[in-house]
C-alpha cells in the first residue's frame, strides 16, 4: 500500500552510499577495523566504558542475560509493554520473565511497586524498557535493586540518544542493549550495540559474541593470532562491516535527527491538545532527554481501536500499537505466572496507538495526521 503519511522512514544519502561502498572496495565484509571504529565511536557518544556490536538488539539482550548466567528456576522481573524480544531474551536462558505493571497513562515504563511486588527468593535480575525513548526511573530502581542483590539490564532499543541527569540510558545498569533496526532512530537494518561499564561482563561478551573463541578471523589477518581456543559456549552474533559503515554515518546524524523528533512530538502535543484533547499523550514533562523514538497516544474511553485505525487507514495515515502486552501472548500464558493481571497495561495497551514520527516527517503532514484523527475520531 502507498501510504500519504507511513509510520517510519529510513534517512539514508549519499554518505551511507558512500561508506557501504568504500566497505565492499576494501574486500573485507565480515568484522573488522570498520566495526571496531563504529563501537570506539559509539562509546564515545554514550560514555559507556564498552560496547560490542552485534547482529541485532535480541542478541544483545540474550547476551546480557547469558553473562548473568541465568539457569531454569531463575526469575527475571520484566515489563509487559514491551516487544516480544525483552522476554524472549530470558526465556533462552531457561530462565523465566516475570511481567511487572507499568506507572500509568502518563508513563508507560516499568513501575518500581509492581517490580516489588513480583520479587521473590528466585529473581536474579530486572530488566527495564526505556519506552519510546523516555527514561524508566532509574535511580530508586537500582538503589532497590542493590539492596536485594539484583542486576539490572537495560533494554533501550527505543533510547540511542536519551539520557538521564546527564548520563546515557543504557550506561545506569550493568549493561545495555541498543536497537538499530530499520524503524530506530539509527538505522542500519539489523543491528545492535551492547555496552556495559563492568571489565567482566566486558570479558564474558567478547567470548559469547563469537563462539566462545579467544581470537576472531580479524586478529588472525593482522596478524595477531595463528590459531585459537574456544573458552565457552558462544554465539555467531557478530555485526558485519557493512552495517557497520552505516552505523557510523547514522551515528553522525542522530542529535540532529533526535532534535526534528522533538520538534514534531511538540508540534503534535500542540495541535492534538488543540484539536482532539480527548486523546492523551503521554510522558508530559517526563524527567531526563528523550530520543522520541516513536509517539505513542491513547484513545479516549470507548472508542474501537481497529475501527479508528481502519478509519486512519482509508485516509493514508500508516499506525500502529506498541505493544501488544507480552503476557497476554499464548506462549506465555503456561509459563510460572503466566495466569497473572497487570491492570494498568492491560487498560493503557488497549486503547495505545502509534502515530508517524521521523525526521523526514513534515509539520503539513503532522496537521494531517492530526485532522485524520479528528475525523476517525466521529466515524
Amino acid at each position: 500500500m502507498s501510504w500519504l503519511v507511513p509510520l517510519s522512514d529510513i534517512q539514508f544519502g549519499a554518505e551511507e552510499k558512500e561508506a557501504v561502498l568504500k566497505v565492499l572496495d576494501s574486500g573485507w565484509l565480515t568484522m573488522g577495523s570498520v566495526t571496531e571504529a563504529f563501537e570506539d565511536e559509539f562509546k564515545a557518544y554514550t560514555g559507556a566504558k564498552h560496547a560490542f556490536a552485534v547482529s541485532n538488539a535480541t542478541v544483545a539482550l540474550h547476551m546480557a542475560c547469558q553473562a548473568l548466567n541465568l539457569i531454569p528456576g531463575d526469575e527475571v522481573i520484566v515489563p509487559s509493554l514491551t516487544f516480544v524480544a525483552t522476554a524472549n531474551a530470558v526465556r533462552y536462558t531457561g530462565a523465566t520473565p516475570v511481567f511487572a505493571d507499568i506507572v500509568g497513562e502518563n508513563d508507560l515504563t516499568i513501575s518500581l511497586e509492581s517490580i516489588q511486588r513480583c520479587y521473590t527468593p528466585r529473581t536474579k535480575a530486572i530488566i527495564v524498557m526505556h519506552y519510546a525513548g523516555y527514561a524508566c526511573d532509574m535511580p530508586p530502581i537500582l538503589a532497590w535493586a542493590n539492596e536485594k542483590g539484583l542486576q539490572v539490564i537495560e533494554d533501550a532499543a527505543h533510547a540511542v540518544g536519551s539520557s538521564l541527569q546527564g548520563r546515557h540510558l543504557g550506561t545506569w545498569g550493568i549493561s545495555g542493549c541498543f536497537s538499530f533496526f530499520s524503524n530506530k532512530n539509527l538505522a542500519t537494518g539489523e543491528g545492535g550495540m551492547l555496552v556495559t561499564e563492568d571489565d567482566h561482563m566486558a570479558d564474558k561478551f567478547r567470548l559469547l559474541r563469537s563462539h566462545g573463541m579467544t581470537s576472531l578471523t580479524w586478529d588472525r589477518y593482522q596478524g595477531h593470532a595463528w590459531s585459537y581456543d574456544v573458552v565457552d559456549l558462544g554465539y555467531n552474533y557478530r555485526i558485519d562491516e557493512l552495517r557497520s559503515a552505516i552505523g557510523r554515518e547514522q551515528l553522525k546524524k542522530l542529535d540532529a535527527n533526535n532534535a526534528r523528533r522533538k520538534q514534531l512530538t511538540g508540534h503534535y502535543h500542540q495541535l492534538i491538545t488543540e484539536q482532539v484533547p480527548a486523546v492523551k499523550i503521554p510522558f508530559y514533562c517526563h524527567a531526563g532527554v528523550s530520543a522520541y523514538h516513536i509517539m505513542p497516544v491513547l484513545l479516549p474511553k470507548g472508542t474501537d481501536r481497529i475501527e479508528f485505525m481502519e478509519g486512519m487507514k482509508k485516509q493514508g495515515i500508516q499506525t500502529s500499537v506498541h505493544y501488544p502486552p507480552i503476557h497476554q501472548f499464548t506462549s506465555f500464558r503456561s509459563l510460572p505466572h503466566g495466569d497473572q493481571a497487570l491492570e494498568v497495561t492491560e487498560e493503557i495497551a488497549a486503547k495505545e496507538v502509534t502515530l508517524p514520527l521521523y525526521p523526514l516527517l513534515t509539520k503539513e503532514q503532522v496537521e494531517s495526521v492530526v485532522n485524520a484523527i479528528a475525523v476517525s475520531l466521529m466515524a
